[in-house]
């Protein structure tokens, strides 16, 4: 079966429907599927102070302004309002790198339409929505918008570098692009925001960590890993041909040695992601080509997982 290669604005419009039964702002941990058991909690908006007033039976003590309760002579809770209006940042990965797929669609495809996702739940909940938008073709900056404002103009950046993809496209793939883009969304991004980066962390390298570590000092961050089950293991069909852009080279694959390679590029760059994972507490949900991809959103953060939940191997079959 042939991957699905692009997208078009309807098929982002039609997601509407789809974006629901997940939240990016889960009150339990989310576990990181790609680093096993680690866990990680995102901040979520803030809260406002609102109000003081008395304590009630069933009240969660938690709550309770010690100073105001010394200072009038009975429980006092402290009330707060959620923040709404939170700026969340997709940075959506449409390289050359991402333009490749064997199953059900290509990564570029599933970034767009996970962005999709995302943008139509955060703005459902009355946060701000934002993108860069980036490829070999180009990088565009979507900035923080209410609903359908934002939308819009990302939607559209989204399709535009998408179907700019070519499987002939003379230039190699460009790594420090995700370096650059990361470089441009600290500048955009305020504090208490949420980034979510979408991408096959192709070229993440010191610099990438760097570069997410400053985000993380004043916001969360949310990483989408995309991935082909194909990269992960290469099946033994004898010879054959790979080819990237107009380069061509056949390979033998039922040679064990070629087939390690080719699982090793691909466990490099997870466990890249995989590492600033760990040292930073950052939640990982990585997204299969092979299988649909709201279906995927739901059951990453559509429940709440126990700490004892197995990990997800990213190579599964749809």
């Amino acid at each position: 079966m042939q991957a699905r290669a692009y997208i078009t604005l309807d098929d982002l419009l039609r997601l509407r429907h789809r974006a629901k039964g997940f939240s990016f702002l889960p009150k339990q941990p989310v576990h990181s599927l790609l680093a096993g058991r680690h866990a990680s909690r995102l901040r979520g908006r803030g809260l406002e102070f609102e109000e003081l007033r008395p304590y009630y039976e069933g009240d969660d003590v938690r709550a309770i302004d010690w100073r105001a309760t010394a200072r009038l002579g009975a429980p006092q809770l402290r009330v707060y309002t959620e923040e709404r209006d939170r700026p969340v940042i997709l940075l959506v990965d449409q390289r050359l790198s991402m333009f490749f797929g064997s199953r059900r669609t290509t990564k570029s495809v599933v970034a767009a339409e996970a962005a999709a996702l995302a943008a139509w739940r955060v703005t459902s909940l009355g946060d701000r929505i934002g993108g860069i938008v980036f490829s070999e073709n180009g990088m565009d900056e979507v900035r923080p918008r209410a609903r359908q404002a934002a939308i819009g103009a990302l939607f559209d950046s989204i399709v535009r570098h998408n179907r700019a993809l070519r499987a002939d496209d003379p230039r190699p793939a460009d790594p420090d692009l995700l370096n650059v883009a990361l470089a441009k969304a600290l500048r955009l991004l305020p504090h208490d925001g949420l980034l979510t980066i979408l991408t096959d962390a192709a070229g993440a390298d010191d610099e990438t960590v760097r570069l997410v570590t400053q985000v993380t000092a004043h916001n969360d961050v949310l990483v989408v890993f995309v991935f082909d089950p194909l990269e992960a293991e290469l099946p033994d069909i004898g010879r054959t041909v790979i080819a990237e852009g107009s380069r061509q080279i056949e390979i033998d694959s039922s040679a064990r040695s070629v087939r390690s390679r080719f699982a090793n590029r691909f466990a490099q760059r997870r466990d890249a992601v995989e590492s600033v994972s760990r040292r930073r507490a950052i939640p990982v949900l990585p997204l299969s080509t092979g299988r649909d991809t709201s279906e995927q959103f739901r059951e990453l953060l559509g429940r709440r997982l126990a700490r004892s939940a197995a990990p997800v191997p990213l190579a599964s079959a749809p």
